[in-house]
């Protein structure tokens, strides 16, 4: 039978030989993958470095109890299934056993029929459990195509969009600045997808040293660094037969970014420390807030990961430019948080809507939830109003608009092509949050250029004063 047909697999603790032999050779011939070993000891050295889906182990053994195994065992994997057997049969080790999580309890001398379906009955509850703890994960992710709130025609196009590519197996890069909702998508996309019954696992690249990174997503092998003191499965195998988000890919170094492409092109992964490859079937869906493109460009993100990742590709335009959904977003919001704290959804009065919706939300729909969550708690009653508000929102004012170079161009005069130019290029840049490579490819120069035209006219972020 080959490895990856096996049933599960099983660790035997007893100090007979004989009962050793007899449980291999028997359970083996289920269809199992056997363990076997004679100490308390040797238990412990096994469970530490290999996970195990059940633990038959016998009370009395050299080195140790058969119930401190059992606590042993279940404090290293919480979720790991233990049958106790013992010639000494007594109510009070049973009771004692099936109090500290024991699930079954045998009594030698057993019939085979007797030992296989306690075993049996192990595996079936053990299935049940992951059932009910992938359940528990999905409610917990949530995230339906619902969840993204489209009133503009952008918003809608964006939803199409998601619903066409989401039946498909293909990568997927969703762009959008950040705040503006990626996370969503790609969870929406994955719920509508023939994987939605599978894990949705994320991890965000820019948040995790690159050694660190490089462990969580390909996993490791005992020994392979200091601290790896037993194998870990990285995120890319977890995630199989679901989808594995990269949120912010393009902080990813060089080398991370070889071992991306080869799980794309190959289905597979290596371990740190690993000599072997290991098989995978996972949709990886790519976000960033960067401009991948302008990377590639300057040959700091690799072009082939680059085609690869883009096989799909959804970009989430800002609030700002799509305002008809910006009421609707926060709306929707508010029904979120009463849900939450088990109150009426607050309502917001007109003072409140007018500055919500011409706001210029750089921090998009996170800055947004920020600002609600603020004004439910500061609003005593249901209705949220200007004053609930953040200072930050109630106090942009004409003057501070005025600031702009864009004002500076009066029916007056004509201004001359420098001073168009100047602001013209202020204007991208504030639009795009100062963002350098993606002001470039709108200006349609490179990005050399423009430092040396922000510097040539002294252009300054004011906001960031």
């Amino acid at each position: 039978m080959n490895e990856n047909d096996k049933k599960g697999r099983i660790l035997i603790v007893d100090d007979e030989e004989s009962m050793q032999e007899f449980l291999d050779i028997m359970l083996s011939r289920e269809g199992y993958e056997v363990q076997t070993v004679g100490s308390f000891r040797g238990a412990t050295n096994i469970l530490a470095e290999t996970e195990f889906d059940v633990v038959i182990s016998d009370i009395k053994m050299p080195g140790g109890s058969g119930i401190e195994l059992l606590k042993k065992a279940r404090s290293m994997y919480p979720s790991i299934t233990v049958i106790m057997m013992t010639a000494y049969a007594s109510l009070q080790t049973a009771v004692e056993a099936l109090r500290e999580g024991a699930y079954d309890y045998i009594t030698k001398p057993f019939e085979i029929s007797q030992i296989k379906y306690a075993i049996s009955r192990a595996f079936e509850n053990k299935r049940l459990r992951d059932e009910n703890r992938i359940l528990k994960q999905k409610i917990r992710s949530g995230g339906t195509i619902d969840d993204f709130i489209a009133v503009s025609k952008a918003g809608r196009e964006l939803k199409d969009l998601v619903k066409k590519i989401a039946p498909s197996d293909s990568s997927v890069l969703v762009t959008g600045e950040s705040g503006t909702g990626k996370e969503v998508v790609a969870k929406a996309i994955h719920s509508i997808s023939s994987r939605r019954d599978g894990p949705f696992l994320a991890i965000n690249c820019g948040a995790v040293p690159e050694q660190l990174l490089e462990s969580e997503l390909f996993g490791h092998k005992k020994g392979s660094f200091t601290g790896a003191i037993k194998d870990k499965i990285g995120l890319l195998e977890a995630a199989t037969g679901g989808t594995f988000l990269l949120d912010e890919v393009g902080t990813t170094s060089p080398a991370i970014q070889i071992k991306l492409l080869r799980a794309l092109e190959e289905r597979e992964i290596i371990a740190v420390g690993a000599t072997q490859p290991t098989k995978i079937d996972v949709r990886l869906i790519a976000a960033t807030n960067s401009n991948l493109e302008a990377m590639v460009l300057d040959g700091t993100f690799r072009d082939d990961l680059y085609y690869r990742l883009n096989v799909f590709h959804i970009h989430i335009p800002p609030l700002r430019e799509r305002r008809e959904d910006i009421l609707p977003i926060a709306n929707h919001i508010l029904k979120t948080i009463a849900a939450r704290t088990e109150e009426l959804p607050k309502i917001i009065d007109e003072s409140a809507a007018q500055i919500i919706e011409n706001a210029p939300w750089k921090g998009n729909v996170r800055e947004l939830e920020n600002a609600l969550e603020r004004a439910s708690l500061m609003a005593e009653g249901n209705i949220i109003n200007a004053k609930h508000l953040p200072e930050s929102l109630r106090s942009a004012t004409p003057t501070e608009q005025q600031r702009h170079p864009l004002h500076s161009i009066s029916d007056e005069h004509l201004p001359t092509i420098e001073t168009m130019e100047k602001a013209y290029i202020y204007w991208v840049l504030s639009m795009n949050d100062w963002k350098k490579a993606r002001a470039a490819e709108i200006l349609g120069i490179d990005v050399s250029t423009l430092y040396r035209k922000i510097e040539k006219y002294d252009l300054k972020d004011l906001e960031a004063d």
